[in-house]
């Protein structure tokens, strides 16, 4: 099923303005459609003010960040690198928080993305250490439990100041100690899942990916809390076709027939793009979103783009890139001093912007 064309376009803004520049071959790349398609949709954004066309780029609309004075460079010289996965808009949020921050302060930041190939981190790390950079941020992949264990050892023992940005990281592993800032996900998972029960809805589904930390930590949330609330009648956690990694080949999710087969009234969708094709797929088999079936999505970053705009759980992204940024400046600022200070794991709420794809049980 393809991607609906305004969730297309508002994921092009969000790479265009965290990149400031991106070139169309790079877009139809990251969106996997084609240059021609990527070319329209430029061409319509920018009579619609939105971004700027180059020779074969799209350039933001926005100004640059910049501090009142510009900052001398440190003494010390060197950047922070900062990395992320690439297709990844969520992340691509945090970046540009992250970014902001840096900039204010007068540090060049260094942008790394990482390939959707298993273990992309660590020689990119490795090569970027070798540049005698300043301080790292990073928002590793992390695909599986296995790539995420694999990765400790030799991120904890990176020699320069790190933050940990979207991760948590097991409790008792090498990162643990490691400054880190990350959305407070079980709470979120308890925004969607208190909001359909206030609603009335006993019958409750999740259809989450597999392939990310933060799709693992909502559906251990999921299964945990739903257990623990004694109006919930019936539950159950399902792999959303968007979750097949590369190589690996699953069939179409009929949610549906899930809803059908367990009686269901509501769902909660991990992520926004993979909701709102779903809710298409709802609707497409007679499902009424929100008359039968009530969906809350989990991320909002194009959830109130859809026909029926779709309540959501939203993480603060841009905040939690800011506040990453914040404590590795601070990081940063200890090593002139007398010693450390304390390793900090920050957890942000996120929280629920109710629109219309959810509704009172039996409401028509």
């Amino acid at each position: 099923m393809r991607e609906p064309r305004d969730v297309r376009r508002q994921r092009i803004l969000a790479v265009v303005e965290s990149r400031g520049e991106a070139r169309l071959s790079d877009l139809a790349d990251d969106l996997e459609v084609s240059v021609i398609t990527v070319r329209r949709d430029v061409e319509d954004l920018a009579r619609e003010g939105k971004l700027r066309r180059g020779h074969g780029t799209a350039r933001s609309v926005g100004p640059v960040e910049r501090s009142s004075a510009p900052a001398e460079p440190p003494a010390s010289g060197g950047a922070v690198a900062l990395m992320v996965p690439e297709r990844h808009t969520y992340l691509y949020e945090t970046m540009h928080g992250a970014r902001g921050v840096l900039n204010e302060a007068g540090m060049r930041v260094a942008l790394h993305i990482a390939p959707q190939v298993e273990g992309a981190e660590r020689p990119l790390v490795e090569r970027v250490l070798a540049e005698e950079v300043r301080g790292l941020l990073i928002a590793p992949r992390w695909r599986t439990a296995a790539e995420e264990e694999a990765d400790y050892a030799w991120l904890a023992a990176s020699g320069v100041p790190t933050v940990l940005m979207e991760r948590r990281p097991r409790a008792g592993s090498a990162l643990h100690a490691m400054d880190s800032v990350c959305t407070d996900h079980w709470y979120g998972i308890h925004l969607a899942v208190d909001h359909l029960v206030g609603l009335g809805h006993r019958r409750i589904v999740l259809a989450a990916r597999d392939d990310s930390p933060t799709a693992r930590a909502l559906r251990a949330a999921f299964a945990e809390i739903a257990a623990s609330r004694p109006e919930i009648e019936d539950w159950s956690v399902m792999l959303s076709a968007a979750g097949a990694g590369p190589g690996r080949v699953r069939e179409p999710l009929d949610l549906a027939a899930r809803l059908r087969e367990r009686g269901a009234t509501a769902a909660v969708l991990h992520g926004d793009v993979d909701a709102l094709m779903l809710v298409q797929q709802l609707m497409d088999r007679g499902v009424r979103v929100p008359q039968d079936c009530s969906v809350v999505a989990y991320d909002d970053v194009v959830a109130a783009l859809g026909s029926t705009p779709l309540t959501a759980v939203s993480p603060p992204k841009h905040e939690v890139g800011r506040t990453a940024a914040g404590l590795l400046l601070r990081r940063l600022d200890e090593l002139a001093g007398p010693g450390a200070g304390t390793t900090q794991r920050v957890q942000l709420l996120p929280e629920l912007k109710v629109r219309g794809s959810a509704t009172h049980l039996g409401i028509v």
